[in-house]
């Protein structure tokens, strides 16, 4: 019997020349934004398919299909695996499909944008850009001094596949890199790894301070007072994992008193930031909308991934990416 993979229909319209060439012993069914499968040109509601294999794309949010897609995911009258285009896994819908027993990769594919994301973020604090632009337009010939990545200490929490994309970059720089991770091995990009509870003992010595981690029950609201009264004063905070993670009254606070010399801030509590909201305006923080993934080479590495995927699956060979339910 022929796998049966679901995608989206636009996903199907950009891949379905590329998957074909793979010559695999599939069946693909494409779904539409209203949720609903069409097989051999019927509509086909998701209650009376069983499916082996479901790509959740990107092209689902440009069509604002995604809340569609997993309603569809959830009513299938079977799925065996997910594959979806999110890196981190704290929305509702995973945990409830996990609890079915669904089995679930996630991606990698936002790791290369998110690290030159942040350095490029880094850089920019560290580095008097704006103040040498200044100086260009008023033709003032004047030294500006600037502070190297070579040294500075990075703390990583989070060596996932975007935390460690950073702390490949990083350690070119030449800059000393410490991870928080599960368990805590090091390798040729990180020179010391704890776990979260030595958090208290990194802290101090982290110049960039990186949040990378998942969104869970453990992990929320740890960028709390009491982690920020461990920082080193004049430390730079990024947080490119989620808005959750951190504590906003005490991020507040640690920038009001100049222990945190600027916060990066690409995520939020809520999303689209209110516009009343005290960080767009405060001048210690860099604040973008949820904009760190959006590397022009995304795209092609999330659908690389679905295809190296697909091709293990029909293969019967482990797949790339799985997540253990006990991580969701």
């Amino acid at each position: 019997m022929p796998v049966t993979v679901a995608m989206y229909e636009k996903s199907l319209e950009v891949i379905g020349a590329r998957l074909a060439a793979l010559d695999l012993d599939i069946r693909v069914i494409p779904f539409d934004r209203n949720g609903m499968f069409r097989i051999d040109g019927v509509p086909t509601p998701p209650g009376e398919v069983d499916v082996d294999y479901l790509w959740l794309s990107t092209h689902l949010n440009a069509d604002g299909a995604t809340p569609a897609a997993f309603d569809l995911a959830l009513a299938c009258r079977s799925l065996a695996v997910l594959q979806t285009f999110n890196a981190g896994l704290d929305h509702p819908f995973y945990r409830t499909a996990a609890d079915r027993g669904i089995r679930i990769c996630n991606s990698s594919a936002q790791g290369v944008a998110i690290a030159e994301y942040v350095l490029a973020q880094v850089l920019s604090v560290l580095h008097p850009v704006e103040l040498q632009r200044r100086q260009q337009r008023d033709r003032v010939w004047k030294v500006t001094p600037f502070r190297e990545i070579a040294q500075t200490h990075w703390l990583i929490v989070g060596f996932g596949a975007i935390g460690s994309e950073l702390a490949t970059r990083v350690k070119t720089f030449g800059a000393t890199t410490t991870v928080v991770r599960r368990r805590p091995a090091v390798s040729a990009s990180v020179d010391r790894a704890g776990v979260t509870a030595d958090l208290p003992a990194l802290l101090p010595d982290a110049d960039i301070i990186v949040i990378a981690c998942a969104l869970t029950e453990e992990t929320a609201g740890m960028v709390d007072a009491s982690f920020l009264a461990a920082v080193r004063p004049g430390a730079i905070l990024v947080n490119i994992a989620r808005g959750g993670l951190v504590d906003d009254d005490a991020l507040m606070a640690a920038l009001d008193d100049g222990r945190l010399e600027t916060a990066v801030l690409d995520v939020f509590h809520e999303e689209p930031l209110p516009r009343d909201n005290p960080l767009w305006s405060h001048p210690r923080v860099r604040l973008t909308p949820h904009t760190s993934f959006a590397g022009n080479g995304g795209p092609a590495r999330w659908e690389q991934l679905f295809l190296d995927n697909i091709a293990r699956y029909v293969r019967g060979e482990p797949l790339d990416r799985e997540v253990d339910p006990a991580d969701i």
